[in-house]
């Protein structure tokens, strides 16, 4: 018998679809509208983002330091603190390679260890967005030739934080990056179990 705790648990529940179609076609992700066959008698249309998925990384070093990005973010008109993250965009990529590569493209460092911390759909409500964070251990600097910052890569501003303090700054509102702010803090519970 499952206990109260195992049954909270999300569940796939696809109601089927009278209607589907892109009405936006983007550079990184579409715009779709769905006519949902809700319930006998129940039809809605439901438009909403849809995306490739994405993956981040929470670097941890002996230190108990957190590896943070700083990166403008043009809807956010802000330049915010982050954790390496990036879309599953090439095809058949497993997604604990693609977080070991974004944390090498956008940090330079690599890690021995890259464990599942959480998985998080930021807007359910409006996309169909699953981020996968991982947890890196071990993480060193990368040698010079594998690491060439491109692109929006060339101006990121890559610091060690210790935890405490990243914390302190999610908590009183300062931080705002939703992976990074999911992320510290389940990191945070996962230490406290």
């Amino acid at each position: 018998m499952s206990t109260p705790s195992e049954e909270l648990a999300d569940q796939p529940d696809p109601r089927p679809l009278a209607a589907s179609r892109i009405t936006h076609h983007g550079m990184v992700w579409d715009i779709a509208r769905d006519t949902i066959d809700f319930a006998p008698g129940v039809q809605f249309d439901r438009e909403y983002v849809r995306h490739t998925g994405a993956v981040a990384v929470l670097a941890i070093d002996d230190q108990d330091r957190a590896l943070l990005i700083r990166q403008y973010r043009h809807p956010a008109r802000s330049a915010l603190w982050e954790i390496p993250a990036g879309l599953l965009d090439i095809d058949g990529e497993d997604p604990a390679d693609a977080a070991a590569r974004e944390l090498r493209e956008e940090t330079g460092y690599t890690a021995e260890h890259l464990e599942p911390l959480l998985q998080l759909r930021p807007s359910p409500g409006g996309s169909d967005e699953l981020i996968r964070i991982y947890r890196a251990r071990d993480v060193t600097r990368a040698p010079d030739e594998e690491f060439e910052p491109r692109d929006e890569e060339a101006e990121l501003l890559v610091r060690w934080v210790p935890v405490s303090d990243v914390a302190g700054a999610v908590l009183s509102g300062r931080l705002t990056s939703g992976t990074l702010v999911t992320a510290i803090l389940a990191h945070l519970a996962s230490r406290s179990r």
